[in-house]
């Protein structure tokens, strides 16, 4: 087993680096953070940069590389949770809602000079699913967005005419009810399709998970419908990477791999925290870690018993060591991390739901676009082409 990764890991005089980071003053009261003096350049390094969601605090932030410092950029949203984002578009998980964005990088050029954004993520649409405390959510090799409704126990997909489409629920869970019977969160692709899940209990009853949060916690293969692992201390974020299957061990604040075959655990790291949130760039797992309120149910379990400082913030372990290489640590008001999302080959996006660049900003497909009145400047999207320009006003 490696040494347990906490911030003893960090390389000497890292913290008191990190303590030397704080942001201004108006934005750390609530929206602080603090990070290691080496998190800019690892994500230069891996060629990439994070999205993270906080449900608890209504933000989506942005971690972008900003020359010695991490660059933390803030959207409001109602309740974000899981996320799926590539180069091309991002969907996200909120409160009745997903939202839809595609990347326009021509967009770039109009919002600062000289332009320093490599990607731009406008809203696109957003699908009303009413209240099922949507989970995770991931792209399938054909383009359907996949998503786990907690509320309703299962895993579901969208059409254009219903709130949700079920499309598998585990076997023990007997009917579609918003109960919350297992609470079903964690969602990992394999080979383009939806193959491991994660819930908190096996149970079929309302709320039943709740009775043995400590060590309740399953591992399903949905390709035989089989629990493959149990035991699990609240498990989260189940990733198929590296030809090995991972699972935060939430309640244990660990970073585990598991056997699909046998359903053998191995630690592969600790963290200081809530352990929820999880993606990968190169040989770095990025963590999220929450503190957990008092107030909030997962209570009673190995992480809250500890009395330990425990941190809100994302955590970079290399998986070859176990040994945290960095980190980034929230100081105000962001106490709980959902979603941890890598966007490899971009370094500094912006997303876009409201505004003026809504207003004049278009998409268009290129069969169309090739007849535009008046020019444009066109950048390569995924259903065709796109466009930024002032169009014209007409006289009142």
């Amino acid at each position: 087993m490696n040494t347990p990764a906490d911030e003893s890991a960090v390389p000497p005089g890292a913290e008191a680096a990190a303590n030397e980071k704080a942001q201004p003053a108006s934005v750390a009261e609530v929206l602080g953070s603090v990070h290691t003096t080496n998190f800019p350049d690892l994500l230069r390094q891996l060629g990439g940069c994070l999205l993270v969601s906080t449900y608890q605090a209504g933000k989506l932030v942005i971690l972008r590389p900003d020359g010695a410092s991490i660059n933390t950029h803030f959207r409001t949203f109602n309740r974000p949770m899981g996320m799926a984002a590539d180069g091309e578009r991002l969907a996200l998980g909120a409160a009745i809602e997903i939202a839809e964005f595609r990347n326009m990088p021509a967009v770039a050029k109009r919002l600062q000079n000289p332009p320093r954004h490599d990607a731009v993520y406008l809203a696109r649409r957003g699908h009303i699913t009413g209240a099922i405390d949507i989970h995770e959510m991931a792209w399938d090799k054909h383009g359907d967005l996949w998503f786990v409704n907690t509320l309703f126990s299962c895993l579901c997909t969208l059409d254009a005419k219903s709130s949700f489409v079920p499309r598998w629920r585990p076997r023990f869970v007997s009917h579609y009810a918003p109960e919350d019977r297992c609470h079903l969160n964690g969602l990992a692709m394999q080979g383009g399709k939806p193959r491991y899940l994660t819930a908190l209990g096996e149970t079929n009853e309302p709320q039943g998970w709740r009775k043995n949060k400590r060590d309740g916690g399953i591992l399903i293969d949905m390709a035989t419908d089989k629990v493959i692992a149990r035991g699990l201390s609240m498990p989260h974020s189940p990733r198929w990477y590296d030809d090995r299957l991972w699972v935060l061990e939430s309640g244990r604040g660990a970073l585990v791999t598991i056997d699909p075959k046998t359903g053998e655990k191995k630690d592969v790291a600790r963290v200081p925290g809530f352990a929820r949130g999880l993606d990968f760039i190169g040989p770095v797992a990025f963590i999220g870690l929450s503190q957990l309120r008092e107030t909030n149910a997962f209570t009673d379990i190995e992480i809250t018993e500890a009395n330990a400082d425990r941190q809100s913030g994302v955590w970079a372990v290399h998986i070859g060591t176990g040994n945290t290489i960095g980190l980034l640590k929230f100081t105000g008001g962001v106490q709980e991390i959902f979603a941890v999302q890598a966007l490899p080959g971009v370094l500094f996006p912006e997303v876009i739901h409201e505004g003026e660049f809504l207003h004049s900003s278009y998409a268009l497909p290129d069969e169309a676009l090739r007849e535009v009145g008046f020019s444009p400047q066109p950048a390569a999207a995924a259903t065709g082409s796109a466009y930024a320009a002032d169009a014209p006003q007409a006289e009142a």
